[in-house]
């Protein structure tokens, strides 16, 4: 069972559906609805997989056949995914994404409950992130190490920078727009980003980053393309078209490239990470810096909070006799 796509097309607007193209979307499993509902595409990835290995695992065919599952398939499947040593945090998110999707279940009368409930998770394994923040002399380094006589040293330039001074997902770069670099709020300059869950978030814009847009924007020639994307490939291929954003695993590749190159091999994440824990260190309020990662729970933020384990902070270098 294929998870996705729905198996009509809606037609256009302007067209009426055929009663077979009605009674095919009537037919939709809840199952394929629920995932379609799934804005993120991250999100969407990590849940297929989820429940790709939950099927495989329970040999689940059709739709109809989750009404059968019950708590102790459950734990047989968690126990499985402890047996092939996948961290606790992956056991956690695979669970919370079968829990997702029997609660859709529940609400849609498919199910009577949701067998997820209850079940045992393994515990958080502290409040350290796990994705490393680099120093400051390695962001510097890695911020100088484009070539900025060439339009894609300019373009790469402005990509670090964007997500240095603030601390954007791979997805939020992707989907910036020219005209979202160009907010005002309050006589500031302003980047308007669309978050999680179909979250806008704005961030004052650091002049350091815009500066490096700025440059991008005249090398490249789209600054007038208000509605187009921001960041866009520097050549392409297969098609020659320049027109469309780069995608998140451009990125990805952008910031491996130039880490590795420095010694130091690391993905966008760590962007973020340094960021946050940089703003952090500079005494940022953690309310403050839960707004601006766009975090719904701020004991996410406090993972990149490490002002609390900072040697020379501790009470041992307090004790006096």
């Amino acid at each position: 069972m294929s998870t996705s796509v729905l198996p009509v097309s809606v037609p256009p607007s302007s067209r009426l559906l055929s009663s077979a193209d009605f009674q095919r979307l009537a037919d939709v499993p809840l199952v394929v609805e629920w995932f379609a509902n799934i804005d993120s595409a991250q999100t969407r990835r990590a849940y297929r997989n989820a429940l790709e290995d939950f099927m495989k695992f329970t040999g689940i065919e059709r739709p109809d056949e989750f009404r059968e599952i019950s708590r102790a398939h459950i734990i047989a499947w968690r126990d499985d995914l402890k047996y092939r040593e996948l961290s606790g945090t992956t056991i956690r998110h695979r669970l919370a994404a079968l829990s997702s999707l029997f609660e859709y279940l529940c609400d849609k009368n498919a199910v009577t409950h949701n067998p997820v409930k209850g079940i045992k998770r393994p515990s958080v394994e502290g409040y350290q992130g796990k994705t490393p923040a680099i120093g400051d002399h390695q962001a510097r380094s890695l911020l100088d190490s484009p070539n900025n006589a060439l339009r894609k040293g300019k373009r790469d330039r402005a990509i670090l920078a964007t997500l240095l001074y603030h601390a954007l997902r791979r997805e939020e770069l992707c989907m910036l727009l020219v005209k979202d670099f160009k907010h005002e709020r309050r006589g500031v300059a302003h980047l308007k980003v669309s978050g999680k869950g179909g979250k806008t978030r704005y961030i004052p814009l650091h002049p350091a980053a815009g500066g490096l847009i700025l440059d991008y924007l005249e090398e490249s020639g789209h600054g007038a393309d208000l509605s187009g994307p921001l960041f866009r490939p520097i050549r392409n291929n297969r098609t020659g078209a320049l027109g469309k954003a780069i995608t998140a695993d451009m990125v990805y590749k952008l910031v491996r490239a130039y880490s590795s190159a420095l010694g130091f091999k690391i993905g966008a994440h760590a962007l973020r990470a340094t960021a946050a824990t940089n703003a952090l260190d500079h005494q940022a309020d953690i309310a403050k810096v839960q707004e601006w990662l766009g975090h719904a729970n701020i004991a996410t933020t406090r993972i990149y909070d490490h002002r609390k384990t900072r040697p020379e902070d501790s009470p041992t270098f307090k004790v006096s006799y």
